[in-house]
């Protein structure tokens, strides 16, 4: 018989790895069925040049989660990772003729470029000809001795017009804002992000359709009653693919395909700056939800069995209790706790939330189930 984990020390949800859990992998993983079409094309820019117009903002590598409307694909970038031995050898590499590897750049309409991949080097370009890294003076040091200590500044004619002069190829993207563009653009995105720190499925998604959903998903994520179910907010944003995934499925679920992943990216670009949204009720439904669970059944009901917050169970509680309130009468907190004890025990659950929980048949059972437990409240 399936019960709520006990009440107890819990693992934060936000204590999670930098790298990629399984379910991410495999949601990156799953084949779309029809990837988009998308136009680019080759060309090079000098090194001086690609360093003058990212300083003056005709190139700009977006911050992680930056919600600025007027970048199409705001956030692609989580951070700087590069350590200085990675910025020496680099320079190093320039200056010694070495080939290097492309980037690839985004075109917007107002003819802005986004960096979507070399983001690394191009900030350590930019950092080395301002001559600061990190507050500090950025000479060369992890480099040959003939190299070592010099700066920008401190280069030698020769050694400047080898490095001004260096061509770098960049791959250049068009989009223009629409669904289908930046969907494209997300798939191209997928296939560039490996090694380093990889980005989730939900971390690409809030890249590339920022827009007043996003906000609203943010601050929904930021309801007290989720936040004390969940814990600490996650840095890799599971919590807040979470939290779409209740809207998504409470709003359309009718519409749900596999993958997942293309299904969410659909719902928030049709929904980009809440389009036919009811953006009250989704409030009123998710914090009210999120306060029933909390009062009696408490985190554990969130996790089925073991420390680690089941997605499937969650989105499927959330859903169920959330149609139970559109009734329009109050459950008890008793009474959800007892709902959920029953729910664990319908049979066929466990097989819909442990395993091929993004088919489309796991899907349906798991939010058929609860809408047809809380409904006998």
């Amino acid at each position: 018989m399936n019960q709520i984990a006990s009440e107890g020390p819990l693992r934060d949800d936000s204590l999670e790895p930098e790298e990629l859990r399984d379910e991410d992998v495999a949601e990156l993983s799953e084949v779309d069925p029809d990837p988009a079409q998308i136009s680019y094309s080759g060309t090079d820019f000098d090194v001086e040049g690609l360093v003058r117009r990212h300083d003056r903002g005709d190139i700009v590598v977006p911050s992680f989660g930056n919600d600025d409307p007027s970048i199409e694909t705001a956030g692609f970038q989580r951070r700087f990772v590069w350590r200085r031995p990675q910025m020496d050898r680099f320079i190093e590499s320039l200056l010694l003729g070495y080939p290097i590897p492309g980037i690839f750049l985004v075109q917007q309409q107002d003819r802005r470029y986004l960096v979507l991949d070399g983001q690394q080097r191009i900030r350590t370009l930019s950092a080395f000809y301002n001559g600061i890294f990190g507050g500090r003076e950025f000479a060369l040091q992890n480099v040959a001795p003939r190299f070592r200590d010099l700066t920008y500044k401190a280069l030698g004619p020769e050694l400047r017009r080898t490095l001004d002069n260096t061509f770098i190829q960049a791959t250049v993207v068009k989009t223009d804002g629409t669904r289908d563009s930046l969907d494209a653009v997300y798939q191209i995105f997928e296939r560039l992000n490996s090694g380093g720190t990889q980005l989730t499925p939900h971390e690409i998604r809030v890249a590339l359709y920022a827009g007043r959903f996003i906000e609203f998903l943010t601050k929904l994520n930021e309801t007290p009653s989720w936040r004390a179910l969940y814990g600490p907010m996650s840095p890799r944003l599971r919590d807040q693919e979470i939290v779409l995934r209740f809207i998504a499925l409470y709003i359309s679920p009718g519409n749900y395909h596999r993958p997942l992943k293309k299904y969410l990216n659909d719902f928030v670009g049709a929904h980009r700056n809440l389009e036919d949204l009811p953006v009250d009720v989704l409030t009123s439904r998710f914090e009210r939800a999120t306060e029933l669970i909390l009062e009696k059944a408490g985190r554990s009901a969130l996790r089925a069995r073991g420390s680690q917050l089941n997605a499937a169970l969650t989105e499927a509680l959330l859903v169920g209790i959330a149609r139970r309130l559109d009734v329009g009468t109050e459950p008890t907190p008793a009474a959800i706790k007892r709902q959920i004890h029953t729910l664990l025990e319908e049979p066929g659950l466990e097989q819909v939330i442990a395993r091929a929980t993004a088919d489309e048949e796991s899907v349906r059972t798991r939010l058929a189930l609860a809408t047809t437990v809380f409904s006998r409240i």
